[in-house]
């Protein structure tokens, strides 16, 4: 890796000079980073879950340690072991609270309750400032002691030499712990299998609050540090980038070899600086701009990909069980032959479709201009969750970077708009085709990876996709001026509100249709059984490689769809118009909505844009992370499952009036129940003939 960092992004400057400095500083980046990667890589040897919310843990007791500095004036080591304190009872609250109550559930269900958390802390973090009356900014703060040094081209100061001290002795500590004390060896051996560990007398859960304490002062001196290099501003998330640098780390050290990790995560800073150093051109003594993430991405894109398909597949039973938990969805069960064809529940069906589609066409009629657009959107952001769906939800292969084929979708619609001057008639099919073409080359590496690692894979894409690839400061095809699309057909125009509601869900249920169709053909059948067992629907004669593909490219021709409809809304095409923490924002909402069922995509889209219209940002985030964490906790299958729940109650209710054995809804529990009486009286009788 180092390597090919010298060769591409060489440390001279244009006289030859060597600059040392950039060394010295991707060291210090990376050191900061292996303590996020640390703590995640703990929190997946007792979980065996990837902790989104790890940088996040650290935000509430930093912002408490740093306020404690600027507002009240406590000395730096003094604020220092406050926030170490608060941040371990953090740490075990998480896990008390929140994580402990996902024991049983599907590693998938928890990763995405750890997207709410890390929300929840940032918002959290927006709160302590205000216990002084103060609002949250840009915290940054300065070591006890003066020191300054100038190592070309950059200068360090007393807050890299905190840094240089502290990290290596956490991580030493952390290493010493693991090793040298029987709650360390407990927590390694409890590792594997929680369940053995829990009948051979080892409590597991005082484990697992132990290793969340840990990871949470872990992710405490990360941000504490930070704040005095490059500051830290309280209340957003610590940033992707971060993410995907610790993540990247955390899969070439293959989630759990912690010195391979570390290494790693210093490597990649040092990669990551000369990106940064070589795509801002900057000479003198200056400190490095952290800002410039837009080359980044895509080198960490190529760096996770490259690890990742030469690492050797993991066969063993472990690896196996991880897969599969991450495959986990509700299934929607149909409306049973018994009751299908009866009046009542025909009569329910029909009349319930009458009203939602008179409902969604008259919705017009009593929105404004503003909310009219803003259901417009809903409908694309429902396809977007509907491909999360397929991809998903039936084929069972993880996407964290859904967002990437939306980008793509928007950019190729926007250009074909404005510069071929296409009617959208066509542009949305051609898009769509595009996109999936693009997913089938992404989905590539599922032919070697799975579950999280293939998550993590379609993240670097997104990233990397959005921040450079699509971006017109790097690429002029791209378009950037505002534009106004042909009228449909060479008739209507599609400027209105009103116009561009319709024509997104006209485009909805057109596809809508055809998924549906998907789902009950063989095509269907086959991505289900392909989430279930894959060895198994291999040995029936089922092409594995063929149906990922196929998942991958239903997926991205939907995605992409929704990316032309958002761009045709907004009128241009930006970067913004795809933020990048939608990607885990929507995979969020999917899970939400209900993952396993094609309502749910509908469900999740209202669920993900609803506090986007009645709340402020601040609120906003709060209201989402708890209305995740609620939903995930009380509804496990999502809100579409609880509507689905109540329509086989009222099935269930019906098949008892009219005496019907429906099996599939237990509805003949009391009928069964007598004939086993009946039964075993008969045999008592017998027996006692003999």
């Amino acid at each position: 890796m180092l390597a090919a960092q010298q060769v591409l992004f060489p440390s001279r400057s244009s006289t030859g000079q060597y600059l040392w400095g950039l060394v010295l500083q991707g060291v210090t980046l990376g050191l900061l980073t292996a303590l996020v990667a640390t703590g995640m890589a703990l929190v997946y040897r007792a979980n065996r879950v990837v902790n989104f919310a790890q940088g996040e843990l650290g935000l509430v007791p930093a912002a408490l340690a740093l306020d404690l500095i600027l507002f009240s004036g406590l000395s730096y080591v003094l604020a220092f072991a406050v926030g170490l304190a608060a941040a371990a009872v953090v740490g075990a609250v998480v896990e008390l609270a929140i994580v402990r109550r996902f024991f049983r559930s599907s590693r998938l269900i928890l990763a995405v309750a750890t997207i709410g958390l890390a929300q929840l802390l940032a918002f959290g973090s927006l709160m302590v400032p205000r216990i002084w009356g103060e609002e949250p900014v840009t915290s940054a703060i300065d070591a006890p002691f003066r020191w300054r040094a100038e190592v070309a081209p950059l200068v360090f100061d007393a807050d890299h030499v905190v840094a240089w001290v502290v990290v290596p002795l956490a991580l030493l500590a952390v290493a010493a712990f693991l090793r040298a004390t029987d709650v360390g060896v407990a927590v390694r051996a409890a590792a594997d299998r929680a369940d053995r560990a829990a009948l051979l007398g080892i409590p597991v859960g005082r484990l697992h609050t132990c290793v969340w304490a840990i990871a949470a002062v872990l992710s405490f001196v990360a941000v504490f540090l930070q704040a005095g290099i490059v500051g830290v501003p309280l209340g957003s998330p610590v940033g992707l980038t971060v993410l995907l640098s610790a993540l990247a780390a955390l899969m070439i050290g293959r989630l759990t070899d912690l010195p391979a990790i570390v290494a790693s995560a210093v490597a990649l800073g040092v990669l990551e600086t000369h990106v940064r150093w070589n795509d801002a051109l900057a000479v003198g003594p200056v400190r490095l701009d952290l800002g410039s993430d837009l080359v980044v991405a895509p080198v960490l894109a190529v760096v996770i990909l490259a690890a990742l398909v030469v690492r050797r597949r993991t066969l063993s039973r472990a690896g196996e069980d991880d897969t599969s938990s991450w495959r986990v969805a509700g299934e929607v069960r149909p409306v049973p032959a018994e009751l299908r064809h009866l009046r009542p529940v025909a009569v329910a069906r029909a009349a319930g479709l009458a009203v939602a589609a008179a409902g969604l066409v008259a919705l017009p009629a009593v929105l404004g201009p503003g909310e009219t657009l803003k259901a417009a959107a809903v409908a694309a952001y429902a396809l977007v969750i509907l491909s999360i769906t397929v991809l998903t939800g039936w084929a069972g292969q993880v996407s964290l970077g859904q967002m990437g084929f939306v980008a793509v979708g928007a950019a190729l619609g926007a250009h074909a708009v404005a510069a071929w001057r296409w009617d959208l008639v066509l542009v949305l099919p051609a898009v769509g085709l595009a996109g999936a073409a693009v997913a089938v080359i992404v989905g590539l590496p599922a032919l070697r990876l799975r579950g999280l690692y293939l998550g993590v894979t379609t993240l670097a894409f997104a990233l990397a996709t959005t921040r450079y690839v699509l971006n017109p400061q790097f690429f002029d095809w791209v378009p950037a001026e505002p534009f106004d699309p042909r009228p449909l057909l060479g008739q209507w125009d599609v400027e209105s509100p009103t116009a561009l509601y319709y024509l997104a869900l006209g485009t909805f249920a057109a596809v809508l249709g055809g998924v549906v169709g998907i789902r009950r053909g063989r095509t269907g059948r086959v991505l289900l059984a392909l989430r279930e067992n894959e060895r198994a629907a291999s040995a029936y004669g089922v092409s594995v490689v063929r149906a990922k593909l196929t998942a991958f490219a239903l997926s991205g021709f939907l995605a992409s769809v929704a990316g032309a409809l958002l761009v045709v809304q907004n009128g241009r095409f930006t970067v913004g118009l795809v933020p990048e923490e939608d990607n885990l924002v929507v995979f969020t909402a999917a899970v939400v909505g209900g993952i396993g069922s094609v309502t749910g995509a509908v469900v999740g889209a209202l669920f993900l844009k609803g506090g986007d219209w009645f709340l402020s940002d601040t609120w906003r985030l709060f209201a989402s992370s708890l209305g995740v964490l609620i939903v995930l906790l009380v509804l496990p299958a999502g809100l579409g499952g609880w509507l689905f729940r109540g329509r086989d109650l009222a099935l269930r209710w019906l098949a008892r009036r009219r005496q019907l054995v429906v099996p599939s809804l237990v509805a003949d529990v009391r009928q069964l129940e007598e004939s086993a009486g009946e039964d075993f009286e008969a045999r008592a009788r017998e027996m006692a003939a003999r």
